[in-house]
């Protein structure tokens, strides 16, 4: 795992809605690159393991949805949601879990993932590879705050969800959370 200060320089490959495209499916590729999500701007992400996995659905997303509004009122601009999954698999289970806050960003190649030192193997669940789950406070594309999940590592037999989630990192923006909590939370490699 890579220790990194700066959100790595990528273009991800999204599609976006536009009426001036025909037929049931109106939607174009739109090229973001990191600057477009993170120049200028106090966003939290997220990554998971995966779009439509247990853990992903029903608790991870859709907490920081429901904390939209708190994020809001700390000074965010917008909440990631990245997963190594293309932008067609993000777009559906966006609507199924009833993400309307929450930006899903696609990395289907890792790209970012791996800038970011984050790409494990995961083909012991048949997955290949996919991003390890952590969250973190950008402010300006620099990394304030990040919290990554405990054993981090290639073919790991369980999925830890004990510090990536959304209320860790509110009671971190709200500066609520106690020092030595944090500290023993916190695993930065």
């Amino acid at each position: 795992m890579a220790v990194i200060d700066r959100v790595p320089n990528v273009t991800f490959k999204t599609r976006v809605r536009d009426e001036s495209v025909e037929g049931p499916n109106p939607f174009r590729w739109q090229d973001l690159t990191t600057d477009d999500i993170f120049k200028g701007k106090k966003v939290v992400v997220f990554s998971l393991p995966g779009a439509f996995t247990p853990t992903c659905s029903s608790n991870h997303l859709p907490r920081y949805e429901e904390l939209y509004e708190e994020f809001k009122a700390q000074g965010v601009d917008a909440i990631v949601c990245v997963s190594v999954n293309d932008a067609f698999v993000m777009f559906q289970w966006g609507k199924q879990v009833g993400a309307n806050n929450v930006f899903l960003l696609p990395d289907g190649n890792g790209e970012f993932t791996r800038k970011m030192g984050m790409l494990v193997d995961k083909a012991n669940l048949g997955f290949g590879m996919r991003s390890w789950r952590y969250s973190m406070l950008v402010n300006d594309s620099t990394i304030e705050k990040i919290f990554t999940e405990p054993d981090f590592g290639d073919n790991c037999p369980i999925d830890p969800f004990e510090v990536s989630d959304a209320d860790t990192m509110l009671a971190y923006m709200k500066g609520t959370e106690s020092a030595g909590v944090a500290k023993a939370r916190e695993f930065v490699g």
